[in-house]
């Protein structure tokens, strides 16, 4: 994603790391006060969401099947209830009171319901009669993802250090920090009524400082791709509030968010839908910073008498092309999690103009547009911080035995004299009309294995 870190690469001189430390340094030191001010305490559990119903892992140990009995005469249109599977399943407890003990279930039945076999591990839901406490049933409500899911982390870390090493577990390192700070400040910051707004705009830029000095360590290049990131999730903070406004989105533009104001009321969703656009855009945007800064660095490495203007230029062009690619990133990402709800709006009998117009899917196009704009915002941005700061390096660092020395300007005279005098054959002898020997130089050609660039 960026320069090898291995190789050493000629740091800033003095005067641009006492800027970049005064410019960043205020930044960090900002962001962590807020994150300190908004800091959720005390946060009350969410209310709203029923009992807890005791749950338990399980191990199928057998499956009977049998014919459906017949069901009653349903309305038409109405799902038959006789076509669905029926029967009995046997699972062994594994946890809990019961442990090792077996209790029936019946088949699962009804849409995304799971299919079992025997074998499978699955989770059980104990349903206790309130007529009858000492009454309860058991079904099986989905299958035990957990051990799948962690052999897929191990392969996972293990392909990142495999192929990044060093650098990769301190990719990895950053992934956890993210996840932390989304679980413990960012979500229960807006759990507990907080600006939705205000909570991730101060957890996307505390994300940054810890991800990308983390992974890419503590230079200027890294400071550069800082500033770059930031002022691009301003911008992308700015122009969602402006597009969400003028659009008149309320955030109830999916059926999560209109299920989570159940739970909820006090949850502002227009902040939500704009902290989750601020979010979404991190990501890419680290990418995108990070690429643009390391471009620079690199070509200013390779030629070192590259100028700002000219490092900006070459960067810009790398930076277009990447964009080119993001943008289709981004929108296939968007589709790719939305494919239900496209899949929906096909079926609607209203027309193009009115779909495209409705909340949920205007919704996602503010979200594409929005981050789309921030990012074409962050290569000019980055890379003009990025030429700056390394063509101020080189200024300094470029020695002076790289520079070629100038060729010395040729005798005019003589320059004339061997232009005008004849080409004489050493084989023929010496000519008879010259008076003066010629010069070594003119006597014969260089050989066929020596230079032809001769020293003016």
């Amino acid at each position: 994603m960026g320069s090898d870190h291995s190789r050493s690469v000629p740091s800033a001189p003095p005067r641009v790391r006492r800027i970049l430390v005064a410019t960043v340094v205020p930044l960090f030191v900002a962001t962590v006060l807020a994150a300190v001010v908004l800091w959720p305490r005390d946060a009350s559990p969410p209310t709203g969401g029923g009992a807890d119903v005791p749950r338990h892992h399980g191990t199928v140990t057998r499956v009977v099947t049998e014919p459906c009995p017949p069901a009653p005469q349903t309305p038409e249109g109405t799902p038959d209830a006789g076509d669905g599977p029926c029967g009995t399943v046997d699972v062994r407890v594994q946890d809990g009171p019961r442990a090792g003990q077996q209790v029936q279930t019946p088949v699962p039945d009804g849409p995304g319901a799971p299919r079992v076999d025997v074998g499978d591990e699955v989770i059980l839901v104990e349903l206790t009669d309130p007529a009858d406490p000492g009454a309860s049933t058991w079904n099986i409500a989905e299958h035990q993802r957990g051990t799948p899911l962690v052999w897929l982390a191990v392969v996972f870390a293990a392909a990142i250090v495999a192929f990044g090493r060093w650098r990769g577990l301190a990719a990895l390192a950053g992934l956890a920090a993210s996840f932390a700070i989304l679980l413990t400040f960012v979500l229960p910051g807006i759990a507990a009524g907080r600006s939705p707004l205000v909570v991730a705009v101060v957890g996307a830029a505390l994300i940054m400082f810890v991800v990308l000095y983390l992974t890419h360590g503590v230079t200027a290049q890294t400071s550069v791709a800082v500033l770059g990131t930031l002022g691009s999730l301003v911008l992308t903070g700015v122009l969602a509030t402006i597009a969400t406004a003028a659009t008149h989105l309320t955030g109830f533009g999916s059926e999560d968010a209109t299920t989570l104001s159940m739970f909820q009321a006090d949850v502002d969703l227009h902040g939500l839908l704009l902290a989750g656009i601020i979010i979404g855009s991190l990501g890419v945007l680290d990418d995108v910073t990070v690429t643009q800064a390391a471009t620079v660095t690199e070509l200013a490495n390779a030629n070192p008498g590259l100028t700002r203007l000219q490092l900006y230029r070459a960067a810009t062009r790398v930076g277009r092309a990447h964009i080119a690619s993001t943008v289709n990133t981004i929108v296939l990402a968007y589709a790719g999690a939305s494919l239900p709800l496209l899949l929906l709006l096909t079926a609607d009998t209203r027309p193009l103009g009115q779909i495209l117009t409705s909340e949920f899917l205007a919704q996602e196009i503010v979200r594409s547009a929005v981050a789309t704009l921030g990012l074409i915002a962050a290569v000019p941005l980055t890379t003009g911080l990025a030429a700056v700061v390394t063509a101020a390096g080189r200024s300094t660092a470029t020695p002076a035995d790289d520079v070629p020395a100038p060729r010395p300007r040729p005798d005019r005279a003589e320059a004339l004299a061997a232009l005008s005098s004849p080409r004489t054959d050493p084989s023929d002898g010496p000519d008879p009309t010259r008076t003066t020997p010629p010069p070594a130089a003119t006597t014969r050609w260089p050989e066929s294995n020596r230079s032809t660039d001769t020293a003016w």
